[in-house]
């Protein structure tokens, strides 16, 4: 067959061998699946003899994949794209990226999994044997969203193929695999995400710190040992004149039920302005919270949190905030919205406003997926107010629907975020039952890790 630069050789009798490994597959984080350890069974194809500067052809079979589709929901007709990497040894080093269409049979639950083959071309450099060993993939589902399960060898794995490269006097252009390719844009990937990352923390504690540094710092001496009566009491004491009330930044630890992250350390700002006998409320919280499980349109995730009223008062009042302003990218640094409620004081006298409950949710189309996350240990008053009873005002059990979820952007369930914690099982079921969304897809292909740690930098 033809061989020499830019045209693939298939002049030897190609190679065609399975090699069995033991394998982890980390599915996307939102589907809240654990991690499968399974085999994967791969046959490799390639020429068993070539020439210096010849480019040949290698293909990657996926016989046996780690795991079967769970019996979760069926995967559509052509969802399915494989990526992959071959490690070369012997006479040469480097990576090799594999790639296959993306095409695949309709997968039913709990059947194998079938992948298409990936291919990739390969300009040889160096006279020697040159070993092809298979190393990590990648699955990509793509309908209806875009989600990547990555699977990765946990024992050493055997050369799946060996080419005899001979010397020919062939042209050895530099560029041995595409390997230096995949490496260059993973690592691009990072310096990206890291760049986002600091620049919202860096922009959230330029936004925050003015109220909690300066009042912290300097107000020692006018109320020490009362941070947060000091705080309500410069705020209320301007003999009725003064609207706005500032609170205390606090940080606040979530644990939090799967498909969420299992726990989230971060920091809540509650500011109330007062408006007739009732207080608008605005809940802060640090930016850059969080990486986004997956590829997420603009308005998908919307977060909700329970203030607890405290001191004089008691009950609870429930802010929201809108969806993303804009599309969310996998892995990428999300920032929660600021959250806002009505708080209609139910007795007078010095009642405290403390962060409560976290709630995540993400809507799909008609699928919502609610990610109820509970405090976690104690957690300090960020706001403290002189208050005076208004009639149905909170003052006597438990009122986080009361007044405050319609004003809070007109969702009618106020109990949806108090009634929520970790040992709450409702975001289980709902996740499990939103067969054929794009949350559980990725989880078909085969496991999923937890989502990563809230960030607690502002």
């Amino acid at each position: 067959m033809i061989g020499g630069a830019g045209m693939l050789l298939a002049a030897s009798p190609a190679q065609a061998a399975d090699i069995s490994y033991k394998t982890e597959c980390i599915p996307p984080a939102i589907s809240g699946l654990p991690a499968v350890q399974g085999t994967t069974q791969v046959r490799l194809t390639a020429p068993a003899e070539a020439k210096v500067g010849d480019t040949v052809e290698v293909v990657w079979k996926t016989v046996a994949a780690a795991s079967k589709n769970p019996d979760v929901i069926d995967l559509e007709k052509d969802a399915i794209q494989p990526t992959g990497t071959i490690k070369l040894g012997g006479a040469d080093t480097g990576d090799l990226k594999m790639e296959g269409p993306r095409q695949n049979p309709p997968i039913p639950r709990n059947s194998a999994m079938i992948l298409p083959d990936m291919k990739a071309s390969l300009k040889l450099k160096k006279a020697g044997d040159l070993t092809l060993t298979p190393d990590g993939y990648n699955i990509n589902v793509s309908k209806p969203i875009s989600t990547d399960t990555k699977c990765s060898p946990k024992e050493t794995v055997k050369p799946g193929a060996t080419i005899k490269v001979t010397d020919g006097g062939g042209s050895t252009t530099g560029g041995t695999t595409n390997g230096g390719t995949t490496t260059g844009g993973t690592d691009a990937g990072g310096t990206t995400t890291g760049g986002t990352t600091a620049g919202g923390t860096t922009t959230a504690g330029g936004t925050d710190t003015g109220g909690t540094a300066t009042g912290g710092g300097d107000s020692g001496g006018t109320a020490t040992g009362g941070t947060d009566a000091g705080g309500a009491t410069a705020g209320s004491g301007g003999t009725g004149g003064a609207t706005d009330f500032p609170g205390k930044e606090v940080a606040v630890n979530f644990t939090c039920t799967s498909p969420g992250p299992a726990s989230i350390a971060s920091k809540v700002t509650i500011n109330a302005k007062k408006d007739g006998g009732s207080y608008g409320l605005t809940v802060k919280t640090a930016k850059g919270v969080m990486n986004s499980p997956a590829s997420l349109p603009a308005g998908a995730l919307k977060p909700s949190m329970k203030i607890v009223i405290g001191g004089a008062d008691h009950g609870s009042v429930t802010v929201r905030g809108p969806g993303n302003p804009a599309a969310l990218e996998t892995g990428k640094p999300v920032d929660l919205p600021d959250m806002t409620g009505t708080y209609k004081p139910g007795a007078s006298g010095k009642s405290t406003l403390t962060p409560g409950a976290l709630t995540i949710d993400v809507t799909l189309g008609v699928s919502k997926i609610n990610i109820p996350c509970a405090v976690k240990g104690a957690t300090k008053a960020s706001l403290e107010l002189d208050t005076t009873a208004q009639q149905g005002g909170a003052s006597g059990g438990d009122t986080a629907g009361s007044g405050a979820a319609a004003a809070a952007g007109g969702t009618a369930s106020g109990g949806g975020l108090a009634a929520t914690g970790a040992e709450d099982n409702g975001a289980l079921h709902a996740l499990g039952l939103v067969a054929g969304t794009a949350i559980l897809l990725g989880g078909a292909v085969f496991t999923f890790t937890p989502w990563r740690r809230l960030r607690s930098g502002r």
